[in-house]
């Protein structure tokens, strides 16, 4: 089959065109606004989770405790006295890239199997820890009582989520631009070359752990961001934001978009969080087979989900800047 080739001009247009409808969908679905806004945090946090993965070759299956560590910590802020919605995305970016840089020296020496043991272990335990320190956190009834300031000192959240989707919107282009660029970058390059052969990077001379250690940390980062818009969008955070339960979803969410392609978790979460709401409107008894069954057939057909699939009809190129 002759595949369809698309010139840079008309990449540019297609991403233009995706953004801009994901944008309309204000107008176009005002019902709908709260999913939307789902939608659009889990694709960047798919979007995180496929820097450490699709990019760095890193594997991890406990990013959940970073996304739970940045909805707790600007939960926590706005519960004692500061809602201010900026301020929570900064304090939830530094401490979950803080956090997922310390965990880093003992992920990136691993093996593979030893990572999927020590991300599994980090998840268990912080939800643990969540758990007991219910006092503070809620514990299983969640982190309630969050006031979350007017966005800029003006636009409240209202019951209708129009303000938590424009602003949950903006955030995501803004986090997707910044790790595009990063992505774009000689750093980025440096990656994808150590995901395809790190002896070579090796031995011309790249600080490969160092630069894995950067990777992982800078994607546990911007899945703190994504906690945290869905805790000031929703104000409140539940504990399954940090459970395996979470990272096995995103995980999902990732492959059925496609790993190691830049608009993977974003479509991945569409897809996936619209069928799931259909299938539990449809068959509220049995909607998880349904689920499962379309899952199945989409990874079985696409052989690297919808992005993959989408690349062998369409030759796509990206540009390095």
């Amino acid at each position: 089959m002759k595949r369809l080739a698309l010139s840079s001009a008309q990449l540019r247009a297609a991403e233009l065109a995706f953004w801009l409808l994901l944008g309309s969908s204000f107008f176009l679905a005002p019902d709908h606004l709260t999913l939307l806004s789902q939608i659009l945090i889990f694709g960047l946090f798919a979007v995180s989770l496929d820097m450490a993965l699709g990019y760095a070759g890193i594997l991890t299956v406990g990013h959940a405790a970073f996304f739970g560590a940045g909805a707790y910590a600007a939960g926590l802020l706005a519960r004692h006295g500061w809602g201010e919605p900026f301020t929570g995305l900064l304090t939830a970016l530094a401490v979950a890239g803080t956090l997922g840089y310390v965990l880093s020296y003992m992920v990136v020496r691993g093996a593979d199997l030893t990572r999927l043991m020590i991300t599994i272990g980090v998840c268990v335990l912080l939800y643990e820890l969540v758990n007991r320190l219910s006092g503070i956190t809620g514990g299983t009834d969640g982190l309630q009582g969050m006031t979350v300031w007017p966005v800029a000192g003006l636009f409240e959240f209202d019951l209708f989520g129009k303000t938590a989707f424009v602003y949950a919107y903006a955030m995501v282009l803004l986090m997707f631009l910044l790790v595009r660029r990063v992505l774009r970058s000689p750093f980025g390059l440096a990656l994808r070359g150590i995901h395809d052969n790190r002896r070579r990077m090796l031995a011309i001379g790249s600080p490969v752990e160092s630069r894995l250690r950067m990777a992982y940390a800078f994607s546990a980062a911007i899945a703190g961001v994504a906690g945290a818009l869905l805790a000031q969008t929703t104000q409140f955070v539940g504990i399954e934001s940090i459970s395996f339960n979470r990272s096995a979803e995103i995980l999902i969410i990732l492959v059925l978009g496609g790993t190691g392609r830049l608009y993977g978790g974003l479509i991945g979460a569409i897809v996936y969080m619209l069928v799931h709401d259909g299938f539990a409107d449809l068959n509220p008894e049995y909607w998880m087979f349904w689920l499962g069954l379309f899952l199945i057939t989409v990874v079985m057909v696409g052989r690297g989900g919808i992005m993959g699939l989408l690349s062998r009809l369409v030759r796509i190129k990206e540009p390095t800047r």
